[in-house]
């Protein structure tokens, strides 16, 4: 039975079919659909060429119509589909060089990556699987459409994608696959960095990490890209969120200069260092003024890390929230006085001694020893001379 949110997708594949066309829903929702996993993002691969597409659809949009692709809105949601195709070489070993449309699905099919993400699916509900995609599922292997290191010449992230695979499924890769990936690790670096960062954000965030970096070592990819991928420090770490597992790389690393070469955003890098700042403060033992400097969610970063670092430290994860949250401020930036205010004060110039100053009236309200409030802090700041 097809699942009722696909129900969209079917509708589009019958309005095709009664201009006379075939349509087949392809690709990843396919291979979900037969591990019964969710999945939403809904290809559909059709005998009729882009024009006669947009002739049956009221409302397209052309997306890659020259690679074959037009939108096609249906009831307000978008449904991709796409001709039938063959491919000729790919000189950049990113996109194919030119691009031909066929009638036939089965010439469709085989120019896809890997068997399990080759079938196709009706309407009704039939399996279209020339390749054995359902037999490899059931084997939990990964296994190359055709000729492995032809589809790896075509496009070299393909290599990428089948480590990623291997991690979010637990698959292991077939062993003819697996030795054309070695052979063909080198031209990883042919591909770019932005293409790469989102594989290794799905090898970070997926169920199995430590099984991904274990092929990406094995594999040699790891031999062309920046960083160490040493799988056994992966081995109690699990995270959904890929800043996480970007941070967590560069801890392993011991190098934070890796988001750069791997083009990942400065929110990224922001995060990585406040996390890295925040698990040596926990190494050594946090103090109460340290806990003001990072947020709940960077302490928790932090604080996983530990555990999967499996490191000791003197506190668990519920007495350090507590800590923080019972704090008088929660933010530096709370503190109710400036650098304006205590110049004002002391009449003093402006000096390296206002960041003191400031530091010193953090750290006393952090203690309990004057109220967070700008005339108790003016009243505390003159009862200690602290003007000089």
């Amino acid at each position: 039975m097809i699942p009722k949110q696909w129900q969209i997708a079917i509708d589009v594949i019958n309005q095709i079919e009664h201009a006379g066309f075939e349509a087949f829903i392809v690709g990843g929702a396919v291979r979900d659909y037969y591990l019964t996993k969710e999945n939403n993002d809904i290809d559909i691969a059709t005998s009729a060429l882009p024009q006669e597409i947009q002739a049956i659809f009221p409302h397209t949009i052309d997306v890659g119509i020259e690679h074959g692709t037009v939108l096609v809105l249906h009831q307000n949601e978008p449904i991709e589909v796409t001709t039938y195709r063959t491919e000729s070489t790919y000189t950049d070993h990113r996109r194919p060089d030119a691009v031909h449309f066929v009638r036939n699905l089965a010439e469709d099919l085989k120019r896809r990556d890997f068997t399990m993400n080759a079938m196709a699916l009706s309407q009704s509900g039939d399996f279209i699987d020339l390749f054995d995609g359902r037999k490899h599922i059931d084997e939990q292997l990964i296994c190359a459409v055709g000729n492995a290191e032809e589809r790896f010449k075509e496009d070299a992230l393909r290599m990428l994608r089948a480590v990623r695979f291997a991690a979010q499924l637990n698959f292991k890769i077939d062993d003819q696959t697996f030795a054309a990936i070695q052979k063909q690790a080198a031209s990883i670096e042919l591909i770019a960095m932005e293409r790469i960062q989102v594989e290794l954000s799905k090898i970070f965030t997926s169920q199995f990490p430590a099984q991904g970096i274990h092929y990406m070592q094995e594999s040699n990819l790891a031999k062309h890209l920046n960083g160490e991928f040493d799988s056994r420090a992966w081995q109690y770490f699990q995270s959904e969120n890929r800043q996480v597992g970007w941070a967590y790389f560069c801890l392993v690393n011991n190098e934070l200069a890796l988001l750069t070469q791997f083009r990942c955003s400065n929110k990224d890098k922001q995060f990585a260092k406040q996390v890295l700042e925040a698990y040596d403060c926990l190494l050594k033992g946090i103090e109460k003024i340290e806990l003001l400097y990072f947020d709940v969610e960077i302490l928790h970063t932090a604080y996983q890390f530990t555990q999967w670092q499996q490191q000791t430290i003197n506190v668990s994860w519920e007495q350090l929230q507590q800590q923080k949250l019972t704090l008088p401020i929660q933010s530096a930036k709370e503190l109710a006085i400036t650098g304006q205010d205590v110049m004002a004060w002391s009449h003093k110039k402006r000096g390296p001694w206002i960041k003191e100053m400031l530091d010193t009236s953090l750290r006393a309200v952090v203690n309990g020893d004057v109220v967070n409030d700008k005339q108790k802090l003016k009243e505390w700041f003159h009862a200690t001379n602290v003007e000089g």
